[in-house]
């Protein structure tokens, strides 16, 4: 144990290892090894401690005056503790004994709510969603002086835990008399400290239990005979008092250092995005200096995915600035190669479409309105000028969505792509429907290494997300009808408007002009996608963007894997510092069946 505290600053590092730290201090508290100083000093200074065994016959006894004064209901004892039940020894003076045994239980009840008289203000009434792990809640309404004859008084020092559903197990104890409904087993310790049974009960072994004795798949439920029948160990009472306070000691040392750790994960995301702004925002020849200087903070402060992801969208918004090759553009000054205007390019463009209309091959458009000022939010660098995207798009069709099988094609079979195919970034082809092997295929809908592909209806963050099919794409699969296939001009490099139409500026055009009912699903039509405007240098220059662009996301590659090494590390790192704990044990220290590894159960924060 002594190994992990001197590494507690270090493990909290990555914000999960509070919790997993947490777990760990519970599941030691309760196997006796937070006091096995306490105890060894105890055995040498002070006078002997009372074992659990005559604590739990002081329980035994104050219950059954309990009874005979008629303050609770006499129950039905619990079975005895067989030798196959008991998990393992436990430390002198220890006992272990079922959980209903530590005082009395009891589950919720809820009075008829077509009576009106039985709610009122006497009493609070807790659900499941008033009890957690770290408080609890007590509504202003509850039941009335009536309602609470009827149902459960649930006394104050109580440990309350919700037995349903995916917070079972959650708990924690009242500091007032309240009443609870009947998805909440409740224990009303006698003698022990209700801290100590907290400490219990929150301990992954108790947890562990819960889940194995709960019935149900999709509801998972334990009642309170299975309840209260769970083995917990009980030390002697000075000794519990002695955890709890132990107990809260490294939860407020846990609790300290992960306020730092997210303190510091905020100064740091906060100097990330001022700098990120300073960039995007620096003068074209300031750029530079500016990136060299964000470069030597990458391993301080770029250590977060969400870093990465941000450092990622301000490169694209550098691209389309044109502040990325302005050292291109130099470059090509200096060797007497002058920047001629996009201007030319959009004209041979609109010459180019103009021939395919006369030859019938496509068909002619609407004219698309003039830009206004207030569209345009930078300038451009020399040589670049704003457009419309319907201006450089050849041909647009949509594809079609036959009914298909629910399963995924093979090779070797017609497929239907299903939307999740499209996502940031990527092209995934294995997310198809089989097309049925008697339904023909509209080949003219065949994806094809290089088809740029954009979505007309998803999600609100993806929708209008393109992609650009990579050459590794399997054959025989087809556009869906919520698809569109963009064919471009020749002078248009197609990677660069890919670029573009993932980036900041055309998001927010996408966002204000697409329709729909929830986030879940978005539409947007074909005349929306050619009004975003965008920046256009030549197509050289494309080219030289999108060289500039993949090395810098390379970078940004190469950092995240960096980030997921160091936190591959710290999880190594903390597991072994979990197992090293729980397997150095002394001679009369419990191992509880306990491992390091999370338990597979349901949330319960």
């Amino acid at each position: 144990m002594m190994h992990l505290l001197e590494h507690f600053k270090e493990l909290t590092v990555h914000p999960k290892n509070a919790e997993k730290l947490k777990g760990l201090i519970l599941q030691l508290a309760v196997q006796g090894k937070l006091t096995q100083k306490w105890r060894s000093l105890r055995q040498a200074q002070g006078p002997p401690l009372e074992p659990a065994s005559l604590l739990l016959e002081k329980i035994r006894a104050e219950k059954e005056e309990m009874i005979k004064a008629g303050k609770i209901k006499k129950e039905k004892p619990l079975p005895s503790i067989e030798e196959a039940e008991i998990p393992g020894s436990l430390p002198n003076g220890w006992k272990w004994c079922k959980l209903g045994n530590s005082g009395y239980t009891q589950t919720g009840s809820t009075p008829p709510k077509n009576d009106f008289t039985n709610y009122g203000n006497f009493i609070p009434f807790l659900g499941p969603g008033d009890i957690s792990n770290q408080w609890m809640k007590y509504p202003k309404g509850g039941l009335s002086e009536k309602g609470i004859k009827i149902g459960r008084l649930i006394p104050k020092g109580s440990l309350m835990m919700v037995c349903i559903g995916g917070s079972i197990g959650k708990c924690n104890i009242n500091d007032m008399d309240v009443s609870c409904n009947q998805q909440i087993n409740t224990v009303s310790p006698l003698i022990i400290p209700p801290d100590y049974i907290k400490t219990v009960c929150q301990a992954p072994f108790f947890q562990k239990e819960v889940w194995v004795k709960s019935s149900g798949s999709a509801t998972p439920i334990i009642n309170k005979g299975k309840w209260e029948n769970i083995i917990i160990p009980i030390p002697p009472l000075e000794e519990q008092k002695a955890i709890v306070a132990t107990v809260n000691q490294l939860f407020a040392e846990v609790e300290q250092l992960e306020a730092l750790t997210k303190e510091r994960i905020k100064l740091k995301t906060d100097f990330v995005t001022s700098a990120l702004n300073q960039l995007t925002k620096a003068a074209e020849q300031d750029v530079a200096s500016h990136w060299s200087f964000i470069q030597q903070q990458f391993g301080t402060f770029f250590t977060e995915k969400s870093t990465i992801k941000k450092l990622r969208e301000t490169i694209l918004q550098l691209a389309v600035q044109g502040k990325l090759t302005h050292h291109w553009r130099t470059l090509r000054q200096a060797e007497g190669k002058p920047i001629k205007s996009a201007s030319d390019l959009l004209e041979k463009i609109k010459a180019e479409k103009g021939e395919l209309i006369k030859a019938g091959k496509i068909k002619k458009e609407k004219p698309l309105p003039e830009i206004s000022e207030e569209e345009i939010p930078y300038d451009l660098p020399e040589g670049w000028v704003w457009c419309r995207f319907g201006e450089l798009i050849i041909d647009i069709e949509a594809g079609k969505s036959p009914k298909c099988l629910p399963e995924t094609a093979n090779f070797d079979e017609w497929g239907v792509i299903k939307m999740s195919a499209i996502s940031w970034g990527a092209f995934n082809g294995k997310e198809n429907k089989a097309l049925p092997k008697d339904e023909t295929p509209f080949e003219d809908k065949e994806i094809k290494p290089g088809d740029f592909i954009l979505t007309r209806a998803n999600t609100s963050d993806l929708i209008a997300k393109s992609v650009i099919v990579p050459d590794s794409v399997r054959a025989k699969l087809l556009l869906n009808d919520k698809t569109l296939r963009i064919r471009f001009s020749n002078l248009i490099s197609p990677e660069f408007l890919n670029l573009y139409n993932n980036g900041g500026q055309a998001r927010e055009h996408y966002k204000k002009v697409s329709s729909g009912t929830s986030d879940s699903m978005q539409n947007i039509s074909r005349e929306n996608i050619k009004l975003l405007i965008l920046p256009l240098p030549r197509l050289e220059e494309q080219k030289a963007i999108v060289e500039k662009v993949n090395a810098l996301m390379t970078l940004c590659d190469k950092l995240e894997q960096e980030i997921d090494i160091h936190q591959n590390t710290q999880k190594q790192w903390m597991q072994g510092c979990l197992r090293e704990v729980v397997k150095a044990k002394a001679p009369d220290e419990l191992p509880l069946n306990m491992a390091a590894e999370p338990i597979p159960r349901y949330g319960n924060k």
